[in-house]
């Protein structure tokens, strides 16, 4: 009898056992989901302070004075026009469903119809595509600096605004949204080839485009606040961990080795960028020490996740050491008046990182290994991102800046350009003298 109601009372609890462990699993699946989607918010969030003011400081402390507001506001305003053009058709032609590999589908235009979750990921599609966003405000700001003190302000907003939806999204699908060049098994962690090669390779094109400024290369004035160059490069540091670390869309051990990695880069090779200064010149600079770190920046952006941290450390080295003698090659050699450096630190740095994460992913290095094939293997197919990516970005980008050319004048008179373009075209001054 004793037997029969123990049975009768196990059976009566069975159910609210089972209830209650699957009420407990439900609730650490959510605080797991809510764990890694708030990690992505603030990662967002990070990215953004990269953009607004971390590149504007970078940049606005390299010009000259007369120029300082004219950068700071065109990267503003380019990184608004950006937001408002990811919201409408920028997210949906990079992440819609793929159309035979090439480009999204419109059906998520002016982000309607996001998912509870995005496929892959434990975040809410909002929560994505905020966090894309903040990338593709960030893309375009940087060219910026390619054309600085001498472009007109409202050809830069409509070629920025040009670029965005047709270099930018187009390669962010064929890469991160299912594309062909994913299917291909290219690889790019935060944005190497998507954000830097892209970037790089257009301001290089724009930059032989407008001309050289006036005086260059015999007049080539220091940066006229190194102080603000190296707090934007400070603030670009930190952000930069929200690049990387919320590109793993969790917030686990890849965020983390995500963001040691790129520490270990950005201390490397600005430390190297002061030694190769001191051994040339016989002085470090904070211009010099800011340049590094971000060169590094950029070389572990495709591979921080994929990489040891020790290969990290040799990634920054190289990527400060080619981007060093880029700038030297590009300005002194070729005359090229890339104004500040996007293409030497930007494009080669995204270039050579995309290229080095086929040798330093491999297990006998540190790295996670090659899902499938060998080094060999994988540098083919890093080296068709990188060719693919550089020239279709270049062919695009002269197309737009010529055609819109025609209805708007790329580059301010030489009244202008003397006269500075925070009075010239703004009618406002950063530093008001007493």
């Amino acid at each position: 009898m004793f037997r029969k109601l123990a049975v009768a009372a196990a059976l009566a609890f069975a159910p609210q056992a089972a209830s209650a462990q699957g009420s407990q699993g439900a609730t650490v699946n959510a605080a797991v989901y809510g764990g890694d989607a708030a990690w992505v918010l603030v990662c967002s969030a990070l990215v953004v302070l990269m953009t607004l003011p971390g590149l504007g400081l970078f940049y606005g402390g390299r010009v000259r004075a007369k120029n300082v507001l004219s950068v700071l506001l065109q990267i503003g305003a380019v990184a608004a026009l950006a937001s408002v053009l990811w919201t409408v058709v920028g997210y949906t032609l990079a992440f819609g469903d793929s159309a035979g590999g090439w480009l999204g589908g419109g059906q998520k235009w002016m982000l309607i119809d996001l998912t509870a979750f995005r496929g892959g990921t434990t975040l809410p599609e909002s929560t994505f595509a905020l966090f894309q966003m903040s990338l593709a405000a960030f893309a375009p700001a940087l060219m910026v600096g390619a054309w600085a003190d001498r472009a007109r302000f409202g050809w830069v907003l409509a070629f920025t605004g040009a670029w965005s939806l047709l270099v930018y999204a187009p390669v962010a699908h064929w890469i991160w949204g299912g594309g062909w060049l994913d299917g291909l098994g290219v690889r790019d962690f935060a944005g190497g080839l998507v954000v830097h090669t892209t970037a790089g390779v257009s301001a290089l094109v724009v930059a032989l485009l407008l001309g050289k400024r006036q005086g260059f290369p015999s007049v080539t004035p220091p940066p006229h606040a190194p102080g603000l160059t190296l707090l934007g490069a400070m603030l670009l540091w930190v952000g930069w961990f929200g690049l990387t670390g919320g590109s793993a869309l969790t917030a686990g051990d890849d965020a983390s080795i995500a963001i040691i990695n790129t520490h270990v880069a950005a201390a490397s090779a600005a430390l190297a960028w002061l030694l190769v200064e001191k051994m040339k010149s016989g002085k470090p600079t904070t211009a010099g020490f800011a340049k590094g770190a971000v060169a590094g920046l950029v070389t572990i952006t495709p591979a921080a996740v994929f990489v040891s941290p020790g290969a990290a450390l040799v990634l920054g080295l190289a990527g400060a050491l080619t981007s060093f003698w880029m700038i030297t090659l590009i300005k002194n050699r070729w005359g090229i008046d890339d104004s500040l450096d996007v293409f030497a630190v930007h494009g080669v740095g995204g270039m050579l990182g995309t290229l080095l994460l086929a040798v330093f992913a491999s297990e006998m290095l540190g790295g996670v290994g090659y899902v499938e094939g060998s080094m060999a293997g994988a540098l083919v197919a890093q080296g068709i991102g990188v060719a693919v990516t550089a020239i279709y970005a270049a062919v695009v980008t002269a197309v737009l800046a010529v055609a819109i050319s025609l209805f708007m004048p790329m580059r301010v008179s030489e009244e202008d350009e003397l006269e500075g373009l925070d009075i010239a075209s703004h009618s406002e001054r950063a530093w008001q003298p007493d």
